[in-house]
């Protein structure tokens, strides 16, 4: 999966080329939010006193905010549209690389064509917007940390405001419990997954030798005995991503009121000004996104494990 992409001198610029274009483009993108952030503290400090401002400094907020924001909007497209053409290319070099032993190998392995077309092309789309992701999450991590910690003299609730970078170790704490609550719920749905794509690729084995072989191949008792198999696969699938998805939806609710409950009370005793309150609810959120990085990606981590597995599986048959 790695080895015919990031191990050949063919694909070398590429893999390795496009790779540190990638984390350049990814680490601008983190420094104009950190200037974002920066901006929320100023702009609401103004709007919190607007009557004490002159109106000339709200549009020159504006003029501020317009030369963050455009630049950001221009390189995340640029860095979407290079990262489809980077996944291809990954995708490329590992079909080519699979078909060359695959067309040798005698004993086939169940689903070798959708393993071949589909999964390899999922496989390297997932992998490398969740590593994207991942990298994004430690760039912002290292960018917003010093800046929460910085703003955490703003709590004032007992037992919390004596202890340095207070928001930091809630922003830390909250995330790995809901991390290690989210595997348990979502334990089963990788095998779940597995067994989902062995039905799916069942049932597109028998369309496709229908499409040549109507006599013998895609009669209506053998497509419903599948697709029966198939819908109880979904169902019990659908079962488990709905409990699943109540607590993802319940933790995602309960993190954006967390910085307003720590923060708001300093509020109203004059600790903090509005402008202090909303940039901690951001950094808080950019930290907080960080450490909860597989959280929000649990579902397309079990897709990925589920097709690593498939794949797997399949460079040990065509390895033999």
């Amino acid at each position: 999966m790695f080895r015919s992409f990031f191990k050949s001198k063919r694909w070398s610029l590429w893999a390795y080329g496009g790779g540190l274009t990638l984390l350049l483009a990814l680490f601008v993108q983190v420094e104009l939010t950190v200037r974002l952030n920066q901006w929320y503290g100023s702009f609401y400090n103004i709007l919190q006193k607007a009557t004490e401002h002159k109106i000339s400094e709200f549009w020159e907020q504006m003029l501020i905010f317009g030369k963050i924001a455009f630049p950001y909007v221009l390189i995340a497209t640029v860095t979407a549209y290079f990262t489809r053409v980077y996944a291809f290319k990954w995708r490329e070099a590992m079909t080519f690389s699979y078909v060359e032993k695959w067309q040798k190998v005698e004993e086939e392995v169940e689903g070798s064509s959708q393993r071949i077309q589909e999964d390899i092309y999922r496989f390297a789309r997932i992998f490398e917007s969740l590593g994207l992701q991942v990298i994004r999450a430690i760039m912002t991590l290292f960018a917003f940390l010093p800046i929460l910690w910085s703003l955490s003299k703003g709590v004032e609730i007992e037992h919390i405001k004596d202890i340095p970078g207070s928001l930091v170790w809630v922003a830390l704490l909250v995330s790995v419990g809901g991390l290690l609550i989210s595997w348990f719920v979502g334990i089963k749905l990788p095998g779940l997954e597995y067994n989902n794509q062995k039905v799916e690729a069942a049932f597109r084995k028998e369309l496709v030798y229908a499409e040549d072989d109507k006599i013998h191949y895609g009669k209506t008792e053998t497509i419903t005995e599948l697709f029966v198999g198939l819908k109880f696969n979904y169902h019990r699938l659908f079962l488990h991503y709905g409990y699943f998805d109540i607590w993802v939806n319940f933790f995602e609710q309960l993190m954006v009121i967390v910085p307003y409950l720590i923060m708001g009370p300093g509020l109203f005793t004059g600790l903090i000004t509005l402008g202090v309150l909303v940039q901690v609810s951001n950094a808080f959120s950019k930290v907080r996104e960080s450490f909860s990085i597989f959280i929000a990606n649990w579902t397309t981590i079990t897709e990925l494990r589920s097709i690593h597995k498939r794949l797997r599986e399949f460079e040990l048959n065509i390895n033999y």
